[in-house]
């Protein structure tokens, strides 16, 4: 579980524009014109067109992709009734998960209310704005109460996720589960740990599906529901029993599935030693589960085990559903979400998980070949098909069960505008940090006193992406922990000044010397190069006692490379190195190379650069498609300059005919496909979007990268091309978040040098 400090979450939501979702204007605002149309008097046009035709609003408006996030904060995640300001954080969350998983944009709505109807009667009030409603942590039973009436009440899609989204990902995971287990659904035992708004909805499922109502038992936080028990609610009481079972142990006797929604540890292995052959525990309390997952599966290796934990097989997350559920319902502007679209959500999820799964699933995860079984019972939350597997069964569930209002009768083109809406490309980052968690490298900071390299150190620890080893003053060091109250105690720290690290000095200044004799170093200079933390850190790596390095934040780029191409060297099929950045824009990643090395390559040098940018953006499971860029296209203007990138697509067309690459082109063309594709038509770089641009000179390159950074696109670099181990050099002053960005990057980049999953 990934460990965040108090200060780092504060920081997250405050620093820069407070929060973390903002209003974006979708049509042209720069001239009068514009303003005119958007507003008076050129407004008025539509208003009068949807006071004819109110179904106009969808044509005209936001209106069918505005989803209402809202909650009165009265059962807010694990921390109870905090009230309406306080759940504001988590309700603009939820609108960040929609908008970056389904493309649905969303307003949160914290409502000061409590009282039912009064609740009620607001939601009914701003429905109007809202092509769906998603309520949110609303205490149960009132949450019951409050959906029902207003699903009565209004003809837009509404769900209370607390209660839909965990029955939903939870089903598709038991009838797969099921499947493995060679168990029936009709036949199997269930205990229900917990009795809220999730426990109610889930159990509510498992009974459409089939399961049997006398073979459940649900506890609350009083022990098992039973018949004689007094002041049992309506909702409580239809599913009690008169069994004589009277606590959780006495219930998971001979149960065949457990269910937990209730709180962490209360859950023992001697407990799941008495459960049926075979059992299927589901532990979904969170941020601790009833039992943990390893000590489940110590109990019992035959039980197939899932929880809400990320770093564990088998994570039961909503945000495998409200998404999708929400796109498909608005896509068909459905009156409401139904049993029948909830099971259609069920069954697609049960039906992806047997799938093939894609490469860049199992490059995310680290596995050569997820395939379904006791281990993958739900689809991965990174999985790019969810949008086009599960949206478009809601939307035919909609459609087919009398919901909906518009109807798709073209599936395919469907389909394709959902891969099309969603920026899939955009998962880049989080494909590589789940990469990286899968097997940490240890990266070794050369510049560890400092305290952004240390704050960074803690992030990567604490998120389980690296291993740090820190080289720096170790008093200094120190200072800056306690300083900064930064939790690092349990870090290695290296002070290589100090008499304990002398003999290891002397033996890396021995084996620099054997490289480096012959290349003007003397003993004593080998020696006392090694005092220099560069040279000490790219000699760790070199030697095996680390499996990457990061530098490069207080010192120029040069005298930081220097050592580690010294020590290290360059891959010999290469033989030459490159610098590449990676830009991430709302059209997805884009790979720009040369950046920061190679002053005027030669034609030869260039295809090596193609080359060594081409294999890193395969290694991120992405096909290159490759421009080299220029002020001519395709010969337009013959000089010096042309002839040389003239001269490196020739040899790349000749030797590596399977490369997507083409060039001399001009920046405007390569970004534009339609516009390539008219004028140049010959061009394999006309049938897709190209991601990766070969600039002619560092000149270019350095330029344009640090133009488009400051016009507010993320860049990850530079990236270190062509070395045998993992280097990577930072930018002078990088931020937290660029150095944890670099770290992730070389700890991924590490574990395909070191072979580490072969």
């Amino acid at each position: 579980m990934v460990k965040i400090a108090k200060q780092d979450a504060l920081d997250y939501h405050s620093e820069g524009r407070p929060g973390k979702i903002e209003v974006t204007p979708t049509k042209p605002y720069n001239t009068q014109r514009d303003l005119s149309l958007a507003y008076s008097p050129g407004v008025a046009e539509p208003c009068i067109e949807i006071e004819k035709n109110p179904e106009d609003v969808y044509k005209y408006t936001a209106k069918g992709n505005l989803v209402a996030v809202i909650s009165n904060g009265t059962a807010v995640l694990g921390l109870g009734n905090i009230g309406p300001e306080a759940s504001k954080p988590v309700m603009e969350g939820k609108g960040l998960l929609f908008k970056i998983y389904a493309d649905i944009d969303v307003f949160d709505i914290e409502i000061a209310e409590t009282d039912i109807d009064a609740f009620v009667r607001t939601v009914k009030a701003i429905s109007p704005t809202f092509g769906g409603i998603n309520l949110e942590d609303i205490k149960a039973p009132e949450c019951f109460e409050i959906e029902r009436r207003l699903k009565e009440d209004l003809d837009i899609p509404i769900m209370h996720d607390d209660q839909h989204g965990t029955a939903i990902i939870s089903s598709a995971a038991l009838l797969n589960a099921l499947l493995i287990s060679n168990k029936k659904i009709e036949e199997v035992k269930i205990v229900v740990n917990g009795a809220g708004a999730s426990a109610i909805s889930c159990t509510r499922l498992y009974l459409t599906l089939g399961a049997q109502k006398e073979n459940i038992v649900m506890l609350d936080s009083n022990g098992v529901i039973r018949d004689d028990r007094e002041n049992l609610d309506s909702i409580k009481s239809f599913f009690s029993t008169n069994r004589d079972i009277h606590t959780l142990s006495e219930a998971l006797i001979g149960a065949d599935v457990f269910l937990g929604l209730s709180k962490g540890n209360v859950v023992s292995k001697e407990m799941l030693a008495t459960m049926a052959p075979n059992p299927i525990i589901f532990a979904l309390a969170n941020p601790v589960p009833e039992i943990s997952f390893p000590d489940a599966v110590e109990a019992r290796p035959d039980a197939i085990v899932a929880t809400g934990r990320s770093d564990y097989p088998n994570q039961v997350n909503n945000v495998l559903g409200f998404p999708y559920i929400f796109r498909g319902a608005l896509d068909v502007r459905a009156t409401k979400i139904n049993e029948e679209m909830k099971l259609a959500a069920v069954y697609a999820l049960a039906e992806l998980t047997k799938e093939t799964v894609p490469d860049n699933v199992n490059l995310a995860y680290n596995k050569k070949n997820i395939i379904f079984g006791k281990d993958y019972i739900i689809p991965k939350p990174v999985d790019n098909r969810l949008i086009y597997k599960v949206a478009p069964a809601v939307a035919k569930a909609a459609i087919d069960s009398g919901v909906a209002r518009k109807i798709i009768t073209d599936w395919e083109a469907y389909e394709n505008e959902l891969i099309q809406r969603l920026d899939l490309d955009n998962k880049l980052i989080k494909n590589i940090t789940i990469r990286a968690k899968q097997k940490p490298q240890r990266v070794v900071f050369a510049e560890a006193d400092h305290y952004k390299v240390l704050k960074a150190a803690q992030q990567v620890r604490d998120e389980g992406i690296a291993i740090p080893i820190l080289l720096g003053d170790q008093e200094k060091i120190a200072a800056l922990i306690k300083e900064n109250n930064l939790s690092l105690n349990d870090i290695q720290i290296i002070d290589i000044r100090q008499k304990k690290y002398e003999e290891k000095r002397i033996a890396f200044g021995n084996i620099f010397f054997e490289k480096r004799g012959r290349r003007g170093y003397t003993l004593f200079e080998a020696h006392k190069a090694m005092l220099e933390r560069n040279y000490y850190g790219a000699m760790m790596v070199e030697a095996g006692e680390a499996d990457a390095m990061i530098s490069g934040l207080t010192r120029k780029y040069s005298d930081t490379i220097r050592p580690s191409l010294q020590i290290i060297g360059v891959q010999k099929e290469i033989g030459m190195v490159a610098g590449m950045y990676i830009m991430i824009t709302k059209k997805g990643p884009f790979f720009l190379a040369d950046t920061t090395i190679n002053v005027s390559p030669t034609a030869e040098q260039l295809v090596k650069i193609v080359l060594l940018t081409a294999n890193a953006v395969r290694l991120m499971n992405i096909v290159p498609r490759i421009a080299l860029l220029s002020y001519s296209n395709f010969g337009s203007i013959d000089n010096a300059e042309t002839k040389v990138l003239r001269e490196a697509i020739q040899i790349l067309h000749h030797d590596y005919p399977d490369l997507i690459v083409d060039g001399e082109v001009q920046a405007n063309f390569a970004m534009n496909k339609d516009l390539l594709s008219e004028q140049f038509p010959f061009t394999p770089l006309k049938d897709g979007n190209v991601n990766t641009l070969i600039f002619p000179n560092l000149s270019s390159g350095n330029i344009a990268y640090k133009l488009m950074q400051q016009m507010g696109m993320e860049a990850i670099g530079p990236v270190l091309l062509g070395l045998n181990k993992s280097v990577h050099i930072l930018q002078l002053g990088s931020s937290v978040r660029e150095i944890v960005n670099m770290v992730t990057l070389a700890a991924a980049d590490a574990q395909v040098k070191n072979k580490v999953f072969e």
